[in-house]
């Protein structure tokens, strides 16, 4: 008996269509319609930022692009080691490290008192930890502090009150440290140490000028002073004895 030659899927030449039965599989309309067809994709929703009123601590190392070039190894691992020293203390007073690249770093205190406590001890235990090395290979943190309403993503600081602390930071002398009005509106009578008032700095980005304050650390150093800082400063109301 003469059979009728097949092609593959059940094709029959001289027949309209298929031969079901032919076919080595069968998808209906509904398999071969892609699964999302007709469903809405939901986007994906915005991880919301937590805002909450904080102390911002940010620290960074004077001439780091100048040691980095002098000694880029040596650079590297006094770095490490101050680093050891800085995240200790900055846990030891109730900080959290939100940021850090390079030689910055950015944490935060739900205190202004214990922010400028912590900075004071980073200073004078940084320049314990760095006396025996050559005065121009010492690491030298500049620290800016300001109390101010920040948000928070995925554990990163962000807004308005972290870039005036990272430019008062700036304001610092190397192994100082620099307040905002509004810390030392709340650490002047808490911790009896010099306060320096630098009057109003007018800082990049930003139309109002903020008024700073230096507290000079038992290891600050009066080189490279930022030009940004009048050419007299007044001493504060609030100035007392270093302790």
């Amino acid at each position: 008996m003469h059979q009728r030659p097949r092609r593959a899927g059940g094709l029959v030449p001289g027949r309209l269509g298929y031969d079901p039965a032919l076919a080595p599989v069968n998808l209906t309309l509904q398999e071969l319609r892609p699964r999302n067809e007709g469903r809405r994709v939901q986007p994906k929703k915005e991880q919301r930022a937590e805002r909450r009123l904080a102390a911002i601590f940010a620290a960074d190392v004077a001439g780091y692009s100048r040691l980095m070039s002098q000694d880029e190894a040596g650079t590297l691992r006094a770095l490490a080691a101050a680093r050891e020293v800085m995240d200790g203390l900055i846990a030891e007073h109730g900080g959290r490290i939100a940021n850090t690249a390079g030689d910055s770093v950015l944490a935060e205190f739900s205190s202004a008192v214990d922010a400028v406590q912590c900075a004071v001890a980073v200073q004078e235990r940084l320049g314990q930890v760095s006396a025996d090395a050559p005065e121009d290979r010492r690491l030298h943190f500049r620290i800016g502090i300001h109390l101010g309403d920040v948000a928070i993503r995925g554990g990163d600081l962000l807004g308005e009150g972290v870039n005036i602390a990272a430019r008062l930071e700036g304001v610092a002398e190397p192994g100082g440290v620099c307040l905002s009005e509004s810390v030392h509106a709340f650490v002047r009578k808490a911790l009896p140490l010099a306060y320096t008032d630098l009057g109003e700095q007018h800082i990049k980005g930003f139309d109002e000028p903020v008024r700073a304050y230096a507290l000079k650390t038992a290891v600050a150093h009066g080189v490279g002073r930022s030009p940004c800082l009048p050419p007299t400063s007044r001493a504060s109301q609030s100035c007392h004895s270093l302790i």
